[in-house]
């Protein structure tokens, strides 16, 4: 099938990598404008899907606009009978949706309704969900509320973090994609609607989400920093150091120490108390300024008892 493909981030290479080895013609790749990077912002990065495009021999397309016409009449030049979109970080006109003939999909890294939005993985992890998966749907006006082709679902690691989970999805994601096109290519794509009062919203994330609150309990404090990794992360203070958690474990201990009091923290490693009378036992971390170090390193500048 003759495909226009949008994405941008890593997750979306991975889509865009499998319908190219399944033998689709890719006519061209939508990403986001490349984007300023460095302390003097004066070198543009080039976006995941923009050099593997490239590198394939794929025409690529970085408009700054969607509605004003012209990115309509690219992908009209271009003649796609599909536009497939996965983490593009766009929403697409109706002029655009209605264009190709088999219709517009997108790969998704939720079970929607569920986590409809930027950041579903994180927010399935923060949640403190134990499964999720990844949804193909038909696009529609509403954001994520298109009618579902395909899911496929998947446990959630006790210890899986968003960066490890996401390399996970956006394999699943590839996969699943090829078999929707299969679908369409056959005429036998379902349109199961969704039930729209189970939608659930994963807003994206911000540094507000950061600081580590030790009334809440253990669990919620771990999948914290598991959700938050790589980015914004998860942070707490500790002898006035404003510090990145970057690995942390449940130790199932019990305790009746204050919410933040300091449990342990010597050689063998830092333990704080949580809100539920658990503990959590701070891994890594990252103090401000500095690299990532285990919690006895920092411990050794920084006695906490």
């Amino acid at each position: 099938m003759r495909i226009l493909f949008m994405g941008t981030p890593p997750f979306a290479v991975a889509t865009l990598r499998a319908l190219r080895e399944a033998g689709h013609t890719i006519c061209g790749a939508f990403s986001q404008p490349d984007r300023p990077v460095g302390r003097h912002q004066n070198k543009f990065q080039p976006t995941p899907v923009k050099e593997y495009a490239a590198g394939e021999g794929i025409p690529v397309y970085q408009p700054e606009k969607l509605r004003d016409g012209a990115a309509l009449a690219q992908i009209q030049a271009l003649a796609p009978e599909l536009i497939v979109v996965a983490a593009y970080g766009r929403i697409l006109p109706d002029d655009i949706l209605a264009l190709p003939p088999v219709g517009c999909i997108n790969v998704h890294s939720s079970l929607l309704p569920k986590y409809r939005g930027a950041a579903p993985i994180n927010w399935a992890i923060l949640n403190g969900e134990r499964e999720t998966g990844v949804t193909i749907m038909h696009m529609a006006h509403d954001l994520d509320a298109g009618d579902i082709i395909l899911q496929a679902r998947t446990p959630i690691g006790p210890e899986e973090t968003a960066a490890e989970l996401y390399d996970r999805l956006a394999a699943l994601g590839g996969e699943l994609a090829v078999q929707a096109v299969e679908r369409l290519a056959r005429g036998d794509a379902p349109r199961i609607p969704q039930d729209h009062a189970q939608a659930t919203l994963a807003p994206m994330l911000t540094r507000e989400l950061s600081p580590m609150d030790f009334t809440r309990p253990a669990q919620a404090l771990h999948d914290q920093v598991r959700g938050l990794l790589p980015w914004p992360c998860a942070t707490a203070e500790l002898d006035g150091i404003r510090c990145k958690v970057l690995r942390a474990a449940l130790t199932g201990e019990r305790t009746s120490a204050a919410p933040g009091a300091v449990v342990q923290a010597d050689k063998r490693g830092l333990k704080l108390a949580c809100g539920d009378g658990g503990v959590l036992e701070i891994l890594e971390l990252q103090p401000d300024g500095k690299k990532p170090m285990p919690a006895p390193a920092f411990l050794q500048g920084h006695p906490l008892v």
